[in-house]
C-alpha cells in the first residue's frame, strides 16, 4: 500500500490514472445501460432529462465559483468560455437553451422544465453538492473536480447513435446538445487536464486528486440513482 512518501508519478502514469478512473463514469450506470439498449419508457426518459437540467443550470454556477476563486488572469480567460457555451453568448443560445430544446423534444413543456417541477431531491442535492465543493475549494481542485469530462465524449456519442433507434418518437433536433458536447468537452479536457497535471505534482497531491475525481464521479452516480428512485 502507498504512502504520502511514495515517488510521485510522472505526468504520463498520472494521466493514466486519471483517465482509469472512468470505469466508475455513469455511463456504467444501470439506468444509462438501459437507456443505451433502448430498454426505457418514454416518462423514463423524461424524468432524466428534467433531472439532468437541474445539473445543465447549475454548471455555469459552478465555473463562476472557479473563476471567482482564481487569481490568474489566464486560467480565466480560457475558463469564462464554458460559461459562455452554456449560457450562451453573440448569437449562439448555449447548452442550457439545446436541454431545453431537449426537452420539448422528449414531451416536457418548458414551464415544467424551468420550474424544476420534476426535480428530485437526490439530484438537487448532489448538484449542490458539486457546486458547494467548487465555492469551498481551491480553484485547481476544483478545476480537477471537471474532469469527469474526459469520459463524456463517449456517453455523447452513444446517444447519438442509439437514441435515433430507440427511440424513434424523440424528434432529432433535439439531440443538437450531444453533438455540440463531443467537441467542446474535448477541448475542455485539454485545459482541465493542463491545470491538474501541473499543480497535483507530488504523490500526495495525485492521490488528492484521485479523491476528487471520484467524488465528481460520486456525485453523477448518485443523480443516477435519485432519477432512478423517482419514476422506477
Amino acid at each position: 500500500m502507498h504512502t504520502a512518501s511514495s515517488p510521485a508519478w510522472d505526468r504520463i502514469e498520472f494521466e493514466a490514472q486519471l483517465r482509469a478512473k472512468g470505469a466508475g463514469y455513469h455511463i456504467n450506470h444501470p439506468f444509462n445501460v438501459k437507456m443505451n439498449n433502448g430498454e426505457l419508457r418514454p416518462d423514463q426518459i423524461r424524468t432524466w432529462v428534467a433531472n439532468r437540467f437541474y445539473y445543465q443550470i447549475s454548471i455555469p454556477r459552478k465555473d463562476a465559483a472557479i473563476i471567482a476563486n482564481c487569481p490568474d488572469r489566464e486560467t480565466r480567460r480560457k475558463w469564462v468560455e464554458r460559461i459562455l457555451d452554456h449560457d450562451g453568448h453573440n448569437g449562439n443560445a448555449g447548452g442550457i437553451e439545446a436541454w431545453a430544446r431537449l426537452g420539448e423534444a422528449v414531451g416536457i413543456a418548458p414551464a415544467d422544465l424551468w420550474s424544476l417541477k420534476h426535480l428530485a431531491p437526490g439530484v438537487r442535492f448532489a448538484v449542490d453538492a458539486y457546486v458547494n465543493f467548487a465555492r469551498q475549494s481551491s480553484w485547481q481542485e476544483a478545476i480537477c473536480s471537471s474532469l469527469t469530462e474526459m469520459f463524456a465524449p463517449k456517453i455523447h456519442k452513444d446517444r447519438l447513435a442509439n437514441w435515433p433507434q430507440h427511440y424513434p418518437w424523440i424528434n432529432a433536433d433535439g439531440l443538437q446538445y450531444f453533438r455540440s458536447r463531443i467537441s467542446l468537452a474535448e477541448r475542455d479536457v485539454e485545459h482541465g487536464l493542463q491545470v491538474t497535471l501541473d499543480h497535483f505534482t507530488s504523490r500526495a497531491q495525485q492521490d488528492r486528486a484521485l479523491e476528487i475525481l471520484q467524488f465528481k464521479l460520486d456525485v453523477l452516480w448518485s443523480m443516477m440513482d435519485a432519477i432512478e428512485k423517482a419514476n422506477p
